[in-house]
Parts: structure tokens; sequence; C-alpha cells
């Protein structure tokens, strides 16, 4: 007789999150746990991403550190809600690899537009934290590849996903300009703008595989001290 295995239901609860979204959503709670219990402001100077931080004392690591620190715990479940909702369909349709590099490159280059505009306007020491760049890089991919697929508006209302985006980006260009909320437009359109580039170049730009360069730079500095020495005792010419 042949019996079928279902699976169990933590199985079947896990299998909603692939690998990428699943390590990201750990690392950022376990992070915000852990800065939870540490003193908050020698925490931020560290790792929360700053002008002064960055081009002062030389915190290269600010610019992918912030990613990872959220003021509290709305701020997190909110960050990590969306993740979930527009990040595990695109590393199902990407591949884990894939999606990661995007969600760090929007990160990053939300990171880089913040550093550029708070230096042009003199907020040196304006510390600025949270995944809101990567995620809105998220958002912004999902629009551009599903824009006619049916999303929850603040997981509310449903609606297209590119008239989702539309909204979010009149929004965040009205946030810009008006009063001071606290929250970062700069780095919400950034991640969104580099997104946008990212995937109208055609994912073109390629995370480069240093350990994979070094095996082929030896393996022709190699190749070359080979033919030089068959060269000096007789040998004939190499066709490769």
């Amino acid at each position: 007789m042949r019996y079928t295995r279902y699976p169990t239901r933590r199985a079947a609860f896990f299998g909603y999150f692939p690998t990428g979204v699943k390590w990201l959503l750990l690392s950022n709670t376990i992070i915000f746990i852990l800065t939870s219990l540490a003193p908050l402001a020698p925490v931020r100077t560290l790792f929360a991403i700053t002008w002064a931080g960055v081009f002062h004392n030389f915190y290269i690591w600010q610019p992918f550190t912030y990613m990872f620190l959220h003021g509290g715990i709305w701020h997190l479940l909110l960050n990590m809600l969306t993740l979930w909702m527009f990040g595990v369909q695109l590393e199902q349709d990407w591949g884990t690899r894939q999606f990661l590099k995007y969600y760090f490159i929007c990160g990053v280059g939300a990171g880089i537009c913040i550093l550029l505009v708070n230096g042009a306007v003199g907020a040196f020491t304006t510390p600025t934290i949270g995944a809101s760049g990567a995620i809105m890089g998220l958002l912004m991919a999902f629009g551009v590849l599903y824009p006619n697929q049916r999303v929850l508006m603040d997981f509310l209302f449903p609606i297209k996903a590119k008239y989702l985006v539309m909204i979010y980006v009149v929004v965040e260009l009205y946030a810009t300009f008006g009063p001071n909320t606290g929250i970062s437009s700069v780095a919400h359109l950034g991640g969104m703008l580099v997104g946008y580039v990212y995937l109208k170049a055609g994912r073109s730009f390629h995370v480069p595989d240093f350990p994979n360069a070094y095996h082929q730079w030896k393996q022709q500095r190699l190749r070359k001290k080979f033919q030089v020495y068959m060269r000096k005792h007789g040998g004939g010419p190499w066709v490769n």
C-alpha cells in the first residue's frame, strides 16, 4: 500500500518564504532585537548612514548597514510585511541570487542618494536608518514586471501594481518638499529610481565575481609561463 506524505503545518508555513526573503526577515528581526538591547547612540553612530560618518569618519560600511536598523517595532513590521508582500514573487521568478543582488543594489543606491542630498543641503550629521530604500526598489520592480496584478494598498485596498507605484512616487515627491515628517523620502525615491534604472538597463549591472576573476587570472598566468617554457625548450606554438 502506498502512503502519501503531506507537508507538515510548519513546512507549509515556511514554504511561503523563499530563501532570500526568509533570511532578510530573520536578519532584520534579530538585529532589531539585539540593537534594542544595546545603547542607541553608539549603534546609530557606527551603523546608521550619515554624511559625516562616511566622508569624515570613513565608516564606509554605513550605506549597507543602515538597511538593517529600524526605529521601532512598527517601522520594522511595515518594512518586513512589504518585503514579504512583494519579495516572494520576485525571488521565485528571479532566483535567490538575482533577487538579493537587486535588493542590495536598491538599498545601497538609496543610501548613496541620501549622502548626496544630505551633503548638498548641509545635513552632515542627520542619521538615516531602515530598509525602506531597498523595499521601495522591490515595489518598483513589482510594478514594472507585473503592472496589472492587483495588490493591497496599505494592506487594505486592492489596486493594480502600476497605479500603486505611481501613487507612491507622487506621495514621496510631495513629502520631499513638504513639512518634515521624520521619514526619508529621499531614501524611498532613491531606491525606486535606482531600481527603475537597473530594470530598464536590462539588469546589465554585474557584481564582480572576485574569486572567479582571480582563478581565471591565475590560469592565464600559468598558461603563459608554460608557453614560455615550451618555446625555450623547442616546443611548437600552442593553439587555443
